[in-house]
């Protein structure tokens, strides 16, 4: 498989923190199970910037942004066993890089990583 994008993605928390008392931003952006898992989470604030970090930064590595029908919930974060975090690639996002690569076969990577005033997210794509 050969490297075909990057993207990057830095936020002040401070702006999350303060998006985040709308619930219809939330219900905007972030997935159920984004939503759902959050209420175990106590710093809420660095729990969606990371997540919004990373959708950032999976839309920068596709070389599209939030065009052609691709959404911040159409991104989902989830983490495995370890705590590590993983884009969840749903049928709509198969088939949006199905249709823009010609290709079934393809990985993302994902790191995400906060301080306390910044959120930061870095993702590869290769296919």
């Amino acid at each position: 498989m050969n490297l075909s994008g990057i993207g990057v993605d830095i936020i002040d928390n401070s702006r999350i923190k303060k998006m985040i008392k709308n619930k219809e931003f939330i219900k905007r952006v972030f997935s159920s199970y984004e939503i759902i898992y959050s209420k175990k989470i106590s710093n809420k604030a660095s729990f969606f910037a990371k997540r919004f970090a990373a959708k950032e930064a999976f839309s920068k590595s596709l070389g599209t942004g939030f065009r052609n029908n691709l959404s911040f919930k159409d991104i989902i974060i989830k983490n495995d066993m370890s705590g590590k975090p993983f884009f969840y690639i749903t049928k709509k996002i198969k088939s949006i890089i199905k249709k823009k690569f010609k290709i079934k076969k393809f990985n993302f990577f994902l790191s995400i990583s906060d301080e306390k005033n910044y959120s930061i997210a870095f993702v590869i794509f290769q296919k």
